[in-house]
């Protein structure tokens, strides 16, 4: 019995020490009044777009479109990232990367014209194609050999919407708005 216990103690031990060498890399709120992307210096809204990075040393790096951010992994490496970060569509809650499902397509509105947005799960993406009519489901891996061309039909249609956003025309945000920018 006394064997089968210190057994088990070391094992206890040895577990937490383990653990507590793991470091979490947990996202953080976006801030609209401070928070710019790190890669084409537009302002990071709080919604289903955006995107950010939290590095080995701690540091949270944000984007407005997920294309940013692979534009900014492709620049940077992938070396000093603990953790990245998408948000899901539909409520917004940060979701891993990795963990994530994705729909592409050209039509698809996104702040940078990418045409991508991220769901928490293969289902939520695979109800969103159904529900829009369009879209290529992807993954994480999938992206990793995906063109990253923005939609310049999309880029024109957010250049218009930025000058009547500031003659104070506003539109529903949904697919077919503009996120903010």
């Amino acid at each position: 019995m006394k064997k089968g216990l210190a057994v088990l103690m070391i094992m206890f031990v040895f577990a937490a020490l383990i653990g507590c060498g793991q470091k979490k890399y947990e996202a953080q709120a976006i801030n609209e009044d401070v928070d710019v992307c790190a890669v084409c210096n537009m302002q990071v809204k709080d919604g289903a777009y955006a995107t950010q990075i939290i590095t080995k040393d701690g540091r949270s790096i944000k984007f407005d479109d997920i294309g940013c951010m692979n534009k900014w992994k492709s620049e940077n490496g992938t070396d000093q990232i603990g953790m990245d970060y998408v948000r899901d569509y539909n409520d917004k809650s940060w979701v891993e990367y990795e963990k994530a499902a994705y729909v592409y397509d050209p039509s698809i509105r996104t702040p940078m014209a990418y045409g991508i947005v991220s769901f928490k799960d293969k289902k939520t993406a695979e109800a969103f194609i159904k529900e829009q009519g369009v879209g290529t489901l992807l993954s994480a891996d999938d992206l990793t050999k995906h063109t990253w061309q923005q939609s310049m039909d999309m880029m024109d249609m957010n250049d218009h919407e930025h000058i009547e956003e500031d003659n104070g025309a506003h539109g529903e945000m949904n697919m077919n708005s503009n996120s903010g920018h």
